[in-house]
């Protein structure tokens, strides 16, 4: 083949941006999508988790914006504030309230149909990437060596169609049949795990006081924890753009939301740890009905530890490691996989042996990074795992949990939790000499015994 070709399998933000990643390096790339996307910021069918809270957490968003550049931008300007982080974020861990410390990272908060329709729409601004609807992927050509290309099959009319090319990588997401189409390859099957915390999410979209869009107002999150042998509750109250709240409440196994509507504010005030979420609500106006998801497991695939990799395959976002959303992590993964991407053909060069490999291990740094912070947590509820947390986890536990206690009342502690959560540094930075003694120490200002609003937040929301 004289053209540098690419094919990518996915049309949602992992895919757009693997796509934007290898733009520079190739000729054509086919962007192929089992669903009509809309040609707005508007809802799809294939993309249900759209419906709960969904946040850029600044370390995704610098990566999204060394790929495209002007796209911070433009998300503010359709409406996504950007909010630093503690300064406007109210939030209760299971060890207390976080005080709003000074900005030592930030977030862009706002709908995913949104968040997606930008990049959607500055991807394909390029020339060079097709994309290709209401079509899926059933299978790879190629040998236990290489892979040479896709078989596809259009959902309208059944016809299936071969396409060869120098590279497929696949971001189909949860669904991904890349273990299925290695075993056809005669590839053996790679590591994988699931931590499965039995957690579901039951959002609903409000119409926010207008004083409080006036003036602005910062995200409430109440965190679930799996101690104290009881089901863990949270919810999350995210402004998102056009004036609207949006809420995700979300619990384990037995102690799950529901989708009736009347009992949203109930579950909101007696079943979290603190009522201040339904007291926000008191006053905001019900857009839309509840939407209800217990897809949320983190299930990770070990495709860098593979003995054998075929030249010309790459595995990214969801496909790679899907997250518990309650952690916010998933775009942001998928943008520095996607930042990964292009770094390592910028530096090994285009068709280079071994390549594969490479982008494989790269994407799966941040990953990595990602799934510590959510099984971390989530293999202490019952039932997420065959054999229950082990000695590691345990002890990995219990020194977060000194430093989330440490974090509420020490701000460069806080900070230094931020710039891991934000997926801005490893967690390696935890265990620096001044975090381990500082940890050791404890919180330097008294525990707050309230969350941590404004008498004008509240006088906004009209709560006062």
């Amino acid at each position: 083949m004289t053209d540098r070709t690419a094919i990518v399998l996915g049309g949602s933000l992992a895919g757009l941006l693997a796509a934007r990643a290898l733009a520079p390096f190739t000729d054509r790339i086919v962007v192929v999508e089992r669903d009509a996307l809309p040609a707005g910021p508007e809802p799809r069918k294939g993309l249900p988790q759209a419906r709960h809270v969904h946040q850029l957490w600044s370390g995704g968003a610098r990566a999204l914006e060394e790929l495209l550049p002007g796209t911070i931008g433009r998300l503010r300007s359709a409406g996504i504030r950007r909010l630093p982080v503690t300064t406007d974020m109210v939030a209760l861990s299971p060890q207390g309230w976080y005080r709003r410390w000074a900005e030592s990272a930030f977030v862009l908060p706002g709908s995913r149909d949104l968040l997606d329709w930008v990049v959607r729409e500055r991807v394909l601004a390029d020339d060079r990437i097709e994309l290709l609807t209401r079509t899926e992927a059933v299978g790879l050509l190629g040998t236990d060596l290489a892979v040479t290309g896709v078989r596809l099959r259009a959902l309208d009319s059944g016809a299936e169609h071969v396409r060869t090319t120098q590279l497929v990588v696949d971001a189909t997401g949860r669904g991904s049949r890349t273990p299925a189409w290695l075993a056809e390859l005669g590839l053996p099957t790679p590591e994988f795990r699931e931590v499965d915390a039995g957690i579901a999410y039951a959002s609903r979209m409000f119409r926010a006081p207008a004083e409080a869009v006036r003036t602005g107002f910062p995200i409430v999150n109440l965190q679930a924890s799996p101690q104290g042998g009881r089901a863990g509750r949270g919810g999350v109250l995210m402004p998102i753009e056009n004036g609207r709240w949006l809420v995700t409440l979300h619990g384990s196994r037995g102690g799950e939301p529901g989708a009736d509507a009347d009992d949203f504010l109930r579950y909101a005030r007696e079943e979290l740890a603190h009522p201040v979420i339904a007291e926000l609500l008191a006053n905001a106006e019900p857009l839309t009905d509840v939407s209800v998801t217990r897809t949320t497991a983190n299930r990770r695939h070990f495709y860098e530890r593979a003995q054998a990799w075929p030249e010309n395959l790459t595995v990214l976002g969801d496909a790679l490691c899907a997250l518990n959303p309650v952690y916010g992590h998933g775009m942001s993964v998928a943008a520095q996989g996607a930042l990964a991407v292009r770094d390592v053909i910028r530096r090994q060069g285009w068709g280079a042996p071994g390549l594969a490999r490479s982008l494989q291990k790269a994407v799966s740094r941040p990953a990595r990074a990602a799934w510590e912070l959510s099984t971390g947590a989530d293999v202490f509820y019952p039932g997420a795992t065959k054999n229950g947390p082990t000695l590691r986890d345990r002890l990995a536990q219990a020194y977060v949990n000194r430093l989330l206690y440490t974090a509420t009342g020490n701000g460069r502690i806080a900070r230094r939790v931020t710039d891991v959560t934000s997926l801005e540094r490893g967690a390696e930075v935890l265990m620096k000499p001044g975090v381990v003694l500082g940890a050791l120490v404890g919180p330097l200002r008294p525990q707050l015994t309230r969350p941590p609003l404004t008498a004008e937040e509240l006088k906004a929301a009209g709560v006062l």
